[in-house]
């Protein structure tokens, strides 16, 4: 695996010849990995502890497919409505059989039904009202609907989901709603402050194992960090990050 950044085309996803654009997928994705493993090697863990989510919410779905070649297999999309473009996408595609899309972004209720089933986990249940909304809708469909509980650990105005204090008194409710799966908690960071970041991803893995104990469950999913603080978020647990412009964008520098 090199150490130096691969060549980058001077071009976008959506103009990039697909040969030359499923190189660039190719190249950023062992940069990416040989980041992970040094960052999951810091924290005492191994790589395959770590999984990587490819954000695809800004390109289309031949860019996915792309990506798909290039070695990635779950993807999140933050709309419903492109979700099921996506999809579409994915059924032109025999080879991609077994794709995994998770919804990471804000879910409006009335939204719902175009989520349930075609997704393999929801990162973003960030109330218990949205989490009864979901299980109803869950019971009516028939399905077990996998979830985390997106939680504001930095206190952001501009960021929704639970306070701490919130998750710790509605946890125990929430993982008991019928056809209900709760996996783990997601957080998202202050962009362009490290320490902050740092902060916020092991206040959210306290925060878990705390709700590990309330619950009685496993809780096995951390997901926190993206494009500029994935590597931190891995040394202080994360086991899901959640990859957009550092997978898809080459004029993003990965560092």
């Amino acid at each position: 695996m090199q150490n130096t950044v691969p060549t980058q085309p001077q071009v976008g996803p959506a103009t990039a010849d697909p040969d030359e654009y499923l190189a660039f997928l190719r190249d950023r994705r062992e940069l990416i990995l040989q980041r992970a493993s040094e960052a999951a090697r810091r924290s005492g863990r191994d790589l395959d502890q770590v999984g990587m989510l490819a954000v695809s919410k800004t390109v289309g779905p031949d860019e996915v497919y792309l990506a798909w070649q290039a070695g990635y297999r779950a993807f999140g999309e933050n709309r419903p409505q492109e979700l099921r473009r996506k999809l579409a996408g994915v059924a032109q595609h025999p080879d991609m059989a077994g794709v995994r899309f998770d919804m990471i972004g804000n879910l409006q209720k009335n939204k719902i039904n175009m989520v349930l089933g075609n997704v393999t986990l929801i990162h973003s249940v960030r109330s218990t009202e949205l989490a009864r909304a979901i299980s109803s809708r869950s019971v009516s469909h028939g399905v077990v609907t996998h979830f985390l509980m997106e939680v504001n650990v930095s206190g952001e105005e501009s960021k929704s989901g639970y306070t701490p204090d919130q998750a710790r008194a509605d946890a125990e409710e929430v993982a008991a709603l019928p056809n209900m799966q709760l996996d783990g908690l997601m957080t998202m960071a202050p962009k362009n402050d490290p320490d902050v970041a740092r902060e916020t991803f092991n206040g959210l893995r306290q925060l878990e194992e705390e709700l590990r104990t309330r619950t009685g469950r496993p809780l096995p999913v951390l997901s926190c960090g993206m494009s500029d603080d994935f590597q931190i978020a891995i040394e202080e647990g994360a086991t899901l990050v959640r990859l957009g412009r550092t997978v898809f964008d080459p004029h993003h520098d990965l560092k």
